[in-house]
């Protein structure tokens, strides 16, 4: 299964942080963002990765190369000077990821979710990982999704930027900038989402308070 990272956004809510460095190069315990990720998903067996980059992706591609020193196999979609939001970075990223199912991941979250388990999480079109509802979004977005049917539990949960997609979720559109997120509730209208609560450590490190508390965190371990 090859992984999607997405890591071509601006990071606005960074603030000063992002004005010369791109977000998912923001270090945590000495790492970028990005290479947490690559580390952890290779330890669970992930090699092939895609990486879209717009925003100061030059500095990526410089950091990251294609992957050597890490033992996996990076390549980069790039999206030029203005990023296409999710939906259209994942579809201009298509020809690089294959024909079967692939999981995606922000590069702007820290977790310990277990990676591996998600290479058996293809029946339906998209699988979600969803959290509990963090401060910065107590309404959720979806709730959990047992195939066609609504879990019991109607709680609306947080999608966490991890999940599985298959390319039928993306063969009725166009190139261009759109938001992934309209795509998933389309599919989950129609029964072709699944979904699963990880309770377990997540972190959207979507501004310089959520990263100085988590770089704290683990400094304490």
């Amino acid at each position: 299964m090859k992984v999607m990272i997405l890591a071509a956004g601006r990071g606005e809510r960074m603030g000063r942080l992002t004005d010369n460095c791109p977000k998912p190069l923001l270090e945590i315990s000495g790492q970028p963002l990005i290479v947490h990720h690559l580390l952890a998903l290779k330890s669970q067996g992930f090699n092939d990765f895609v990486i879209n980059v717009a925003y100061l992706g030059d500095q990526i591609k410089t950091a990251l190369g294609k992957g050597e020193q890490w033992g996996v196999h990076i390549e980069y979609s790039d999206e030029g000077d203005n990023a296409l939001e999710t939906g259209g970075g994942v579809f201009r990223a298509l020809p690089l990821l294959g024909d079967e199912p692939f999981l995606l991941v922000n590069a702007d979250v820290w977790t310990d979710f277990p990676f591996q388990r998600l290479r058996k999480k293809t029946v339906k079109d998209i699988h979600l990982v969803l959290v509990n509802n963090p401060d910065h979004n107590q309404h959720g977005d979806f709730c959990l999704l047992d195939g066609e049917k609504k879990n019991q539990d109607s709680q609306r949960y947080t999608y966490s930027g991890i999940g599985v997609f298959s390319r039928a979720v993306f063969e009725q559109q166009t190139e261009g900038v759109f938001p992934l997120a309209p795509i998933i509730r389309q599919f989950i209208a129609q029964g072709r989402v699944s979904s699963e609560l990880h309770r377990g450590e997540w972190v959207d490190v979507g501004t310089p308070e959520r990263l100085a508390e988590l770089a704290l965190k683990l400094k304490q371990r």
